[in-house]
């Protein structure tokens, strides 16, 4: 299998940036997510440098909700990353990793009041997605004394090679405005006295693996930076979005990198600009790309079963990496205490979680399995600890993180204490 330059095979052990998953796994228990801060950082100044070569005005926002931990969203800040947020609680999370207000992007079809007001009060700028929530924006603006900068999301109408759930460009999709309504938005917007239309904003979806859908979608936002130019409004930013995909099938997928990215969309977005008469900022948003291959999930066999086929029963479920249950979704297995050891033996490996679905990979060649055994789940780091749960009553585990030489935890893992912690006895219960 081949292994990304961060993940080595050592005396027989898989490490993580240079660390031992087996000595991790004896310091911090298992399940554990590992998370490689240098493969991150790398990610990051590889897509910077792949845009900022070919247009001066880029600024990076990282998909919050692919990866919210702290530690992952400081690292970024540091090297200048803003943030595409979706929520309250995603918009304090980048605010405290150091992200400036004026590197956010406020996201989401179906923000409530709180949202809106939260946005004004610490001057983030907010995609609308409808007419009905740019007045609503316009409203509480008013009574914050304040103007509120904004996009519309746009709905380019794009069919692209990803899973439906999440293709979020179709013409059918939840998110945006239909690209043909998007002129008369604007002028709405031009009406309103509390608010002020800055950019353009777009996003077709995820884990995309074909550069071209993206030349697409740039195609149609330049067409229509045309168009608002022309009715005076002054775009300040154009946001492409992410869903730049992932080699999850390491041996097989193809590996976009961001030079061919900004191959396939920098020549649609320059001539379009040019077109325009227009120097806008260049905003993208990537989320998978910068963080999943930076995480493992190491997980212990807890016991191996022959029925109709031979299972590895594991501590991790669903609960902690809920993709392959949810999208079918594919990541590579690797047994990291004997990671050199021949191929012999194919398991199903499955959680703890008291569902059938709970399979975190399917038919597998590994080696011959023991209670103990160590198996990583790759390509963990994005939309896995952020959508996990704790169903069946399991606390979440620890998340470690490693830099240089150096690891440490950046969560803590959850206690039974914490199942309980925000619950409270109805006063007839006392």
């Amino acid at each position: 299998m081949k292994l990304p330059p961060h993940l080595t095979i050592r005396n027989g052990h898989l490490h993580v940036g240079g660390h031992d998953c087996v000595s991790l796994s004896e310091k911090y228990g298992t399940p554990l997510y590992v998370t490689s801060e240098d493969r991150i950082c790398d990610h990051f100044r590889a897509y910077q440098q792949a845009l900022s070569s070919r247009y001066p005005n880029v600024q990076v926002l990282f998909a919050a909700k692919a990866n919210g931990n702290l530690a992952v969203m400081r690292a970024l800040a540091q090297l200048g990353a803003g943030a595409d947020v979706f929520s309250g609680g995603e918009l304090a999370l980048a605010r405290e990793a150091g992200m400036p207000a004026k590197k956010l992007l406020f996201n989401g079809s179906s923000k409530t009041k709180s949202d809106l007001a939260l946005a004004v009060q610490h001057g983030v700028k907010v995609s609308v997605d409808s007419l009905d929530e740019l007045h609503q924006l316009d409203a509480v603006a008013r009574e914050a004394k304040k103007v509120a900068e904004i996009s519309f999301r746009v709905n380019p109408a794009l069919e692209v090679p990803t899973h439906p759930k999440i293709a979020t460009g179709l013409a059918t999709s939840k998110f945006g405005i239909p690209h043909g309504q998007i002129p008369a938005a604007y002028k709405e917007a031009l009406s309103c006295k509390h608010v002020r239309p800055v950019g353009i904003h777009c996003h077709i979806g995820s884990q995309i693996l074909d550069v071209e859908p993206f030349a697409r979608a740039a195609k149609v936002m330049v067409r229509i930076a045309q168009e608002l130019a022309g009715m005076g409004v002054k775009l300040e930013f154009l946001d492409l979005g992410g869903g730049l995909g992932v080699p999850y099938h390491h041996d097989t997928d193809p590996a976009p990198t961001p030079e061919d990215y900004a191959n396939a969309v920098m020549p649609v977005f320059l001539a379009g600009i040019k077109a325009a008469g227009i120097t806008p900022e260049l905003w993208v948003e990537p989320g998978r790309y910068l963080v999943a291959d930076s995480t493992v999930i190491l997980t212990r066999v807890n016991s191996t079963k022959t029925a109709h086929k031979r299972f590895a029963n594991v501590d991790a479920g669903f609960n902690l990496l809920i993709r392959p249950a949810m999208y079918d979704a594919y990541h590579e297995v690797i047994v990291a205490n004997r990671a050199d050891a021949p191929l012999t033996t194919e398991y199903t490996v499955t959680g703890p979680i008291c569902e059938t679905g709970d399979i975190l990979a399917a038919d597998r060649k590994l080696p011959e399995l023991a209670a103990g055994d160590l198996i990583a789940v790759l390509d963990a780091g994005a939309y896995g600890y952020a959508m996990s749960s704790q169903y069946n009553g399991r606390p979440r585990c620890p998340e470690v993180l490693v830099h240089g030489n150096e690891t440490a935890l950046m969560r803590r893992g959850e206690t039974l204490a914490d199942l309980t912690s925000t619950m409270v006895h109805p006063p007839w219960q006392r």
